[in-house]
């Protein structure tokens, strides 16, 4: 069976993108990266793809009347690389409902909270500010309300005390570059799939322990 071919939206630095990357590259690593869209000229993740010898394609929003305009020209080039998966990597634009229509099934995302909570921008201050004790990532099907799809995956980290954003937000990146290859070779792999609003799990996916914050004595 051939690799599965995936694109990957991006808007900045690329780390989630160079996660996958190096992903694919392992030679049993079931899908390829044959194409990164970034909406952003100068986004730096480009240079990641070109090192990697990916395809890149610069598609500029500011260029558009509308934002559905923008998301046709992205889906032509999606379709042109006939890309089995969508991967949403620090893309920082809302999708408009025909693309995520579109798409749906084959488009997921990452976000640095443990959904449902804490949807949508600013989340690790968010946190912080809630007084948490356990944070995380999410990996999801996208859907057309924001951050709000199927589940697929989540992986959880403690606040610390004397956290600060930047330290949060670093102890969270850590686990989203494991976290995602994972999903998505589950997704490609069948041995995850959408059911009705939640995603399900073939028998051969195990769960991990616990995580208590503060530790119990």
């Amino acid at each position: 069976m051939p690799d599965a071919k995936i694109a990957v939206l991006i808007s900045g630095r690329g780390s989630n993108l160079k996660a996958l990357l190096d992903a694919c590259a392992a030679p049993d690593y079931p899908a390829d990266i044959v194409l990164v869209i970034s909406n952003k000229p100068k986004a730096a993740g480009l240079d990641l793809a070109r090192k990697a010898g990916v395809t890149q394609a610069v598609i500029d929003h500011r260029d558009f009347e509308t934002r559905e305009d923008f998301d046709e020209a992205v889906s032509e080039r999606l379709r042109a690389a006939k890309v089995d998966y969508v991967c949403l990597a620090g893309f920082m634009r809302m999708l408009s409902p025909g693309f995520v229509d579109e798409w749906r099934g084959r488009l997921i995302n990452i976000h640095p909270s443990l959904l449902p909570a804490f949807r949508g921008l600013h989340v690790q201050e968010r946190m912080l500010d809630a007084g948490v004790k356990i944070a995380g990532c999410t990996v999801h099907f996208v859907s057309a309300e924001m951050d709000a799809g199927p589940i697929i995956g989540q992986a959880a980290v403690p606040v610390l005390p004397g956290d600060t954003l930047e330290s949060l937000s670093e102890r969270i990146l850590e686990q989203e570059h494991r976290l995602y290859p994972q999903c998505l070779r589950l997704i490609v792999d069948g041995r995850a799939r959408i059911s009705g609003a939640v995603v399900q799990y073939d028998a051969q996916v195990e769960g991990a322990g616990s995580l208590i914050n503060p530790p119990v004595d």
